[in-house]
């Protein structure tokens, strides 16, 4: 892929995702058709208890961090400890960063790197205003993190690997930032029947979290390439059924599910 259509698809990500925190928006695919945007939006609560968040989890985090732009549930898969440095790559308005605060406690740290400016500020705003000491927010692009090497203990990402253009870069990015042994656990959208040329094709879609997804084999080829030992990708079936309500009548169901993806750095001989 070309270097401008790779930046091409970066703006179109950021561009939409600016217009989400700048209205408080939720859902992942609201700016991508206008036969979305005029359904009836579930409220991001509903969208987050449909994808694996339970009630008290929904409830603990600081108003507007949740925008229900999820395809799943991190956290599920991450086994967060105290004390633990996480990381989570596209942290939007915080979220999942919140949550892992509260699992890692006063001894851990949480880092969220997102690549909208208006993302960051506004968790930012949100970390500040509840005293939340143990978590920061860094403006940078997934495929160039701005952390440390062998900094973290869990690289989480929910609904956000799918969006990048070079997505074997995202992952050698979490491998160099994991500590041995460090832990990989993200929830994200994959294919699973070939995509017709007008969904691959369309920048929207791929904002919608639909248009740049890899395939299960493709996924773990990448995972393995980077480096991760005990790869595994799970797709989720159940959850074509909240995928069929992202666009109404185009099917998306048929090409993609989400997945549970997970794998661990080696450790050093």
């Amino acid at each position: 892929m070309k270097r401008e259509s790779k930046d091409r698809m970066r703006q179109a990500v950021r561009q939409a995702y600016a217009g989400i925190a700048k209205r408080d928006a939720a859902g992942c695919c609201c700016d991508a058709t206008p036969s979305c945007c005029e359904a009836p939006r579930a409220s991001a609560e509903a969208l987050a208890g449909r994808v694996g968040y339970s009630p008290q989890e929904i409830a603990a985090v600081p108003e507007g961090a949740n925008m229900g732009l999820g395809c799943g549930n991190p956290q599920a898969i991450a086994s967060l400890r105290s004390g633990e440095v996480v990381l989570d790559l596209g942290s939007g308005g915080g979220f999942d960063c919140f949550l892992a605060a509260r699992q890692v406690g006063e001894g851990g740290r949480v880092i969220g790197v997102d690549m909208t400016p208006e993302m960051v500020a506004a968790a930012r705003e949100k970390a500040h205003a509840g005293g939340h000491a143990n978590v920061e927010f860094r403006l940078g692009e997934i495929e160039a993190l701005p952390v440390a090497d062998a900094s973290v203990d869990v690289v989480m990402s929910n609904c956000v690997i799918n969006l990048s253009p070079e997505k074997g870069r995202v992952l050698r990015e979490a491998y160099r930032v994991l500590k041995p042994g460090g832990r990989l656990a993200v929830t994200d959208i994959v294919a699973t029947a070939p995509m017709p040329d007008k969904v691959r094709n369309d920048l929207a879609l791929l904002a919608a979290c639909v248009a740049g997804a890899a395939t299960v084999e493709e996924v773990t080829t990448m995972l393995r390439d980077a480096g991760f030992a005990r790869v595994r990708v799970e797709p989720v079936e159940e959850s074509r059924e909240f995928i069929r309500e992202w666009m109404p009548g185009l099917h998306l169901e048929e090409y993609i599910v989400s997945a549970t993806i997970e794998g661990v750095k080696g450790m050093p001989e």
